[in-house]
């Protein structure tokens, strides 16, 4: 039976999970403006990108392309679908897609079917893909998530008109701007981030 109450917490694996977030968490904060985090930077565009196409398809909408830039920048061209569930998705489902990975990242076995599952995924975007930025990701990029600073840096600190929040703000009727939603965004990116790490510890339990 899983340990859900996380009782008698923490045994080593547990622990090398724990650190091993930690140590992750602290590269990617030190380094997140270096050429270094460049290709995994790009990769998560692609997943914020790909989880936009994702929420279209799901909304009966037509995915006319998806673009990853140089300079971490991306797009989807959607046509059709339900705007206010396609907008949000691109931060959250690639939070979404993070949690996966961390918890995949718990077994061997599951490990090697997340790297399967997203080495497939890329070779059919590959077929899709409106720029060689993404045609060369697609071949040749492992993989890496941190969306709750991507949130940060680009939704509350500073402050993009084109960005999905701001649209976003603009269709909802809710009395939220564009800061408002990349703080509700990134709580639940957090969120996401903290069932991650309580689900990897009870599986390892």
């Amino acid at each position: 039976m899983p340990n859900w109450e996380l009782k008698k917490c923490c045994n080593h694996e547990q622990v090398v999970f724990l650190v091993t977030i930690s140590v992750c968490t602290v590269v990617i904060l030190a380094l997140w403006r270096t050429i270094l985090l460049m290709p995994f930077k790009l990769v998560t565009v692609f997943l914020h990108e790909a989880s936009h196409a994702v929420a279209c398809k799901l909304t009966c909408g037509h995915v006319e392309g998806i673009q990853v830039h140089a300079d971490e920048g991306g797009s989807t061209q959607t046509r059709g679908g339900i705007y206010w569930f396609i907008l949000p998705a691109g931060y959250l489902g690639s939070s979404f897609w993070g949690m996966v990975l961390i918890l995949a990242s718990t077994n061997l076995l599951t490990a090697r079917i997340a790297a399967g599952c997203f080495a497939v995924a890329l070779l059919v975007v590959l077929f899709v893909a409106k720029n060689w930025t993404l045609r060369g990701l697609c071949i040749g990029v492992m993989n890496s998530l941190f969306s709750v600073y991507d949130i940060y840096d680009d939704l509350i600190s500073r402050r993009v008109n084109s960005s999905d929040a701001e649209k976003f703000a603009e269709v909802c009727p809710c009395p939220c701007n564009g800061v408002g939603w990349g703080v509700i965004w990134g709580f639940i990116s957090f969120l996401f981030l903290c069932g991650a790490m309580y689900l990897g510890l009870v599986i390892l339990s």
